[in-house]
Parts: C-alpha cells; sequence; structure tokens
C-alpha cells in the first residue's frame, strides 16, 4: 500500500537530520518541500515538487493525490511537522480519505534554542505565531513566572512592538535566536526595548524571560 510521510528536517543543517529522515526519503517516489529543506536531499533522484508560500494547498493536495494513485510521498517539514508543520494541514485534507500516514518527527528550533540556552523546556511555555499573526493570548504566560520560547508570526521587531504595545515592560529580558545550526547562527541576549530595529531573518526563535 502506497503511503503518505511527513518528514521532519531539523532546524535546517545536514547535522540535524535523523537516519529515519534520510531512509523515508531514500524510498518514496516522490519529495515535497521547501527549496531550504529539498538542498538536504541533493542525492534524491526521484520527483521533486518545491513548496512556495503561493503553492502550498496545490503542492499538498498533488501530494496526497499521488499517493492515492499508488505512489509513496514524502513532505519535507522544517523542524518537526506537529509543532508549526506540515501535519496540521495534512490531518485537515486527508479527512474522510483512506490515506496511510507516517509522521517523523524532527529537532525543533524550539528544542535547539532550549539548549543553546540551557533552558529545560519542559518548564517553559512554547507558542508559535506562524500564520496566526501576533495574537494577545501570549500575554497571559508572560507573567506566569516561566520563560516564554515564542516563533514570531513575520519578524522579530514586529514581535516586541507588539509586546511592548500591550503592556510588556521595554526592559524584560529576551533572547533572539536565529538561524540556528547554520553557520552564521546568531544569539542576542538583550532587552525587549533594544530588539526594536534590530535586524534579524525569519529563521528566528524569540526567549522572553
Amino acid at each position: 500500500m502506497s503511503k503518505l510521510y511527513l518528514v521532519g528536517t531539523g532546524p535546517g543543517s545536514m547535522e540535524y537530520l535523523t537516519l529515519k529522515a534520510l531512509e523515508v526519503v531514500k524510498s518514496v517516489d516522490i519529495l515535497v518541500g521547501s527549496r531550504r529543506a529539498l538542498k538536504l536531499f541533493g542525492d534524491f533522484n526521484g520527483e521533486r515538487v518545491e513548496l512556495g508560500a503561493r503553492n502550498v494547498d496545490t503542492a499538498l493536495k498533488k501530494a496526497v493525490r499521488e499517493v492515492s494513485s499508488g505512489k509513496n510521498v514524502a513532505i519535507l517539514s522544517t523542524g518537526d511537522p506537529g509543532f508549526s508543520g506540515t501535519l496540521k494541514p495534512i490531518l485537515k485534507l486527508i479527512k474522510n480519505m483512506e490515506i496511510n500516514l507516517e509522521v517523523v518527527p524532527g529537532v525543533s528550533s524550539i528544542q535547539i534554542a532550549s539548549a543553546r540556552l540551557k533552558l529545560p523546556w519542559d518548564d517553559s511555555d512554547i507558542v508559535t505565531m506562524h500564520g496566526k499573526g501576533n495574537s494577545l493570548d501570549v500575554l497571559k504566560l508572560l507573567d506566569n513566572g516561566k520563560p516564554t520560547l515564542i516563533l514570531p508570526n513575520r519578524s522579530v521587531d514586529e514581535l516586541a512592538a507588539f509586546l511592548i504595545k500591550n503592556g510588556v515592560k521595554p526592559s524584560r529580558k529576551v533572547a533572539v535566536c536565529e538561524k540556528l545550526s547554520y553557520p552564521d547562527e546568531r544569539i542576542i541576549k538583550t532587552t525587549l526595548n533594544k530588539v526594536l530595529g534590530m535586524e534579524f531573518s525569519y529563521m528566528c526563535v524569540v526567549v522572553v524571560y
């Protein structure tokens, strides 16, 4: 029976790919993922489908159709598929369909950020704003005595401005973890107000202490 795999590719560096991820990708006919994720599997010889901001729905639907037609397909998900990854949209897409689905977990940027900061993340709050916009719900977590790890929606600057506007003290300590696992990885420990106007890539985890 054909199978659909959701494969976590980790934060971006080859060294954080799991052996299971490599094994699964070798076994499939079609590989779907962002350009950045596809580059991790340069020796893949099957069909490649590049995911971009404008074709996500189309590409995911194609992946499901190909599985229904008898092919094995892997969809690459940065980090872990279950956290701001492809699991949620795929479950919605295949609801009421007989699709053999396997989720292959990966190392998330949240885990890497916690490791870099030596922060036990089982005693932290974790929030994703990816694709959701800045939510007021995060404000309820910031004063419970635990660190809050946040995946910003668009930019670190936007997140900092949003928090300050909604009553979080500008002097609040933060850490910005950028491009984790890449050669130009950067971790900056500062305060919320000093983040305003600073430039970071979209690949960031923000920790508010």
